[in-house]
């Protein structure tokens, strides 16, 4: 069974194509990194494989707008992953005294990422890297075997960066990342899909593949 089937989709915005027709499929175990330049389709790929993986099962989603709420704590932030496996009273009490165990795990998962200084800290503060590390600490917190993610380590310079795929790739079995580092991409994940004009252009392995073979697509 794949994680994701995407067969010869499209997608328009205002009347003109952006992506497709194309075929996807990632299989549960795989790790596929999403490489092209910005505006070759790689958002809208991941918006579509996510609408379809949710379907089959709990999946975790990494938005390239991270989707987070500025006037909340980091802490709440990374709690909204899990809302819907709480009772509304139990999400309402958090609010305002979180329980010991949500903490507990919530501060070990900040920790992992060099941000338990910044728990109790509104997002709206935080910097570029400081709030994907955020989004990236919710996904991990939602315990999925899948993750979805759209550029997460953008903001982040090359040792952390590096630091943060290798956590991702510890924490979810299958993932489809988009990725302009072609290095990590190489790197962290198993396969490459390369995206030019909403159209699948190159799909292999990472141990056949070079960095300069995917500079091309940039």
């Amino acid at each position: 069974m794949s994680f994701i089937q995407l067969d010869r989709v499209s997608a328009s915005f205002q009347g003109q194509k952006v992506l497709g027709p194309l075929s996807l499929t990632v299989a549960p175990g795989e790790r596929v990194a999403l490489v092209g330049k910005s505006g070759a389709g790689k958002s809208t790929l991941i918006k579509l494989a996510f609408d379809r993986a949710r379907e089959q099962a709990s999946t975790s989603l990494i938005p390239q707008d991270l989707g987070l709420v500025g006037a909340l704590p980091v802490f709440h932030n990374v709690f909204m992953g899990r809302l819907d496996q709480h009772r509304s009273w139990y999400s309402a009490v958090t609010l305002f005294r979180p329980f010991q165990r949500d903490r507990t795990e919530i501060s070990a998962l900040l920790s992992q990422l060099g941000m338990a200084h910044k728990q109790w800290a509104p997002v709206a503060s935080l910097s570029g890297g400081q709030r994907q590390r955020t989004a990236i600490a919710r996904a991990m917190y939602q315990r999925s075997e899948t993750l979805l993610a759209d550029e997460p380590v953008s903001a982040l310079d090359g040792p952390l960066a590096n630091e943060v795929m290798a956590l991702l790739r510890e924490r979810f079995s299958t993932s489809l990342i988009a990725l302009h580092d072609v290095t990590l991409a190489l790197r962290y994940c198993d396969r490459v899909v390369g995206i030019a004009d909403g159209a699948v252009v190159l799909d292999q392995p990472t141990t056949k593949l070079s960095e300069h073979d995917l500079l091309p697509l940039y």
